[in-house]
């Protein structure tokens, strides 16, 4: 049996937290959250603040993620295993297809950009290694999104804001979204047309872990006239075979 670790858990409970909340949280609210006396958490955020992991704002008697947790986050995106594994298979799709093609995976009610590969003649993209989009305008967030259970669709968007908009495409409310991503499960992939940049299109199709559930997704991206619709199966089906190919290295 594994040993129990409160310390380390309590940690990871303060981080996640920090990382979730929009503004700095005081530390009566983190001792709530973790559920351990607030001497406790004062003791945790002392540690983390000495590892720059942490600082706290003194205006607010309030606490926030600190430099060194950028530094680690910076540093997952340079040597992340989910990129090494996939840089292969998106620079086969690239040949393959002739268009950017991008690793994503959800981060909350966003996607967040892991990994890009350009042909010879690359897509003017607004996204790229370390940006976020929200999940729902995204082909990339949606074929992730339409693998999770339903409720947890719910959980990820409990809030009417957070459907915004970039060019005026894209679903509006939960409902527009239950319905595509509807539409994408059974498809086995998703589309967007201009939702993200306006005249680009993409395809993507997600790669799930050894539990089937999605753990990234693999697009491609071109300008809208540049492919006719009759010719989206045939790029459905490369997107869908890279994908595959990932889940298989991921299992």
């Amino acid at each position: 049996m594994a040993t129990e670790m409160p310390a380390v858990r309590n940690t990871a409970a303060v981080l996640r937290h920090l990382a979730t909340s929009s503004r700095p949280v005081p530390a009566s609210a983190l001792a709530r959250h973790i559920g351990i006396p607030r001497s406790s958490t004062y003791q945790l955020l002392k540690v983390l603040i000495d590892e720059g992991l942490v600082v706290r704002i003194p205006e607010s008697h309030s606490y926030g993620l600190g430099v060194g947790a950028f530094e680690l986050g910076s540093a997952y995106l340079r040597s992340s295993p989910l990129q090494h594994l996939a840089q292969p298979l998106l620079a086969r799709l690239v040949s393959a297809s002739s268009h950017t093609a991008q690793l994503g995976i959800l981060h909350g009610s966003e996607t967040m950009y892991l990994l890009k590969e350009q042909p010879q003649v690359p897509t003017t993209l607004v996204t790229g290694v370390g940006v976020r989009i929200p999940a729902h305008l995204t082909a990339s967030g949606r074929a992730m999104l339409a693998l999770l259970p339903r409720q947890q669709v719910l959980a990820i968007f409990s809030s009417a804001r957070q459907f915004v908009d970039r060019t005026g495409v894209g679903a509006r409310n939960l409902r527009e979204l239950q319905a595509q991503l509807a539409e994408d499960r059974h498809r086995g992939w998703a589309i967007e047309r201009g939702a993200v940049t306006e005249g680009v299109t993409t395809i993507a199709a997600a790669a799930t872990d050894h539990g089937g559930r999605p753990a990234a997704s693999i697009g491609v991206s071109f300008h809208s006239d540049a492919v006719p619709d009759s010719g989206y199966e045939r790029l459905a089906a490369q997107v869908r075979k890279a994908a595959d190919d990932l889940s298989i290295r991921l299992r």
